[in-house]
């Protein structure tokens, strides 16, 4: 037990440094990000044997508490009045795209032979929010870690063509500001990729595109229910069983809603729910880094290259989609 806790200890503090790294990079280019350079790094130096040889799944553990502390204090950043500001015109929108984006990926999952989890967990984060949704998940439905290591880096990479290819596109249609912000901010996962790509449309693009990816995040919630309903289904032999359900159910959720109450009531001051809002950002880096130590690249390489075409065709299907739900109304 001791030397347990001893290798679980050794693995925060050498994944803490791989962190680090990536956080400052991030800050360098936020194009890519801190948690995509921390898979990233992580993935290299546990691959090329330079992480400490430890007991048991000692850095897949650390990941695992380290995800959940995150996860829960991400819901410092979320204030209702936002959602309610921004639901008002383009929840709409973000719940046409997630049901859009799940069923391509259901569709294509099928199609290409990529196994649930894997399928899954590209479906999550597309349509929600990149490798926070995909870290949420991945507890759930029993994700190993090179699966949310290869989701993560095929989210990644459709990030960063985002941020490339859907400024040019939004002029050349004629977007408006407040279009492209919708736009971004529903197509776009993850964070820094979201804010890159509107700020650089212009800045009333960027803040409302901050808006509705805000929103969009707190969407992470009735899906970890959902995906624990099926998960309990799966598990219990096609029954639905209420105590499976609360096995599955994962904890952090309950302390992600606590945490929006709070900010959202102003119970506690703004600096406090901001700093707590950062350190989530800052431990997923963490955790992310520990998902990439402890994760095998040469069984992620025998998955081929379907999961990153599944990607792409929810990708595709949920950028298209959104445009074609606002011209329709008139969010253009």
């Amino acid at each position: 037990m001791e030397q347990m806790r001893f290798g679980l200890l050794k693995a925060l503090g050498f994944s803490f440094v791989v962190a680090a790294a990536a956080y400052v990079c991030g800050g360098l280019l936020p194009v890519v990000g801190g948690p995509a350079f921390g898979i990233i790094f992580g993935i290299i130096l546990g691959n090329l044997g330079l992480k400490p040889a430890l007991p048991g799944n000692a850095f897949g553990k650390a990941s695992s508490r380290l995800l959940s502390c995150s996860l829960a204090l991400l819901g410092f950043g979320l204030s209702f009045a936002q959602v309610l500001a921004a639901g008002e015109s383009s929840l709409w929108v973000m719940l046409f795209t997630l049901l859009l984006a799940f069923a391509a990926a259901w569709l294509m999952g099928r199609l290409l032979k990529i196994p649930y989890r894997m399928t899954a967990l590209i479906g999550m984060g597309t349509a929600i929010c990149g490798g926070s949704a995909i870290s949420a998940l991945a507890p759930i439905i029993k994700a190993k870690e090179d699966e949310v290591a290869y989701a993560v880096s095929t989210i990644f990479l459709y990030n960063l063509a985002a941020v490339f290819i859907f400024p040019p596109l939004g002029h050349l249609l004629g977007l408006s500001d407040l279009g492209f912000g919708l736009w971004a901010g529903t197509a776009v996962n993850d964070t820094s990729s979201v804010l890159a790509t509107a700020y650089s449309f212009g800045p009333a693009s960027g803040d409302w595109a901050a808006v509705v990816k805000l929103t969009r995040t707190t969407l992470i919630v009735p899906l970890c229910f959902i995906f624990a309903i099926l998960t309990a289904w799966r598990e219990s032999e096609n029954k639905i069983r209420p105590r499976q359900i609360a096995r599955t159910f994962p904890k952090f959720v309950i302390f992600f809603l606590l945490a929006s109450c709070l900010t959202s009531l102003h119970l506690i001051p703004l600096s406090v729910s901001n700093a707590l809002y950062e350190t989530a950002k800052l431990l997923i880096i963490w955790a992310l880094a520990c998902v990439g130590l402890a994760a095998d690249l040469r069984r992620m390489a025998k998955s081929g290259l379907r999961p990153f075409a599944l990607g792409l065709c929810v990708w595709a299907a949920v950028a298209g989609g959104a445009l074609i739900v606002q011209h329709a109304g008139g969010k253009w």
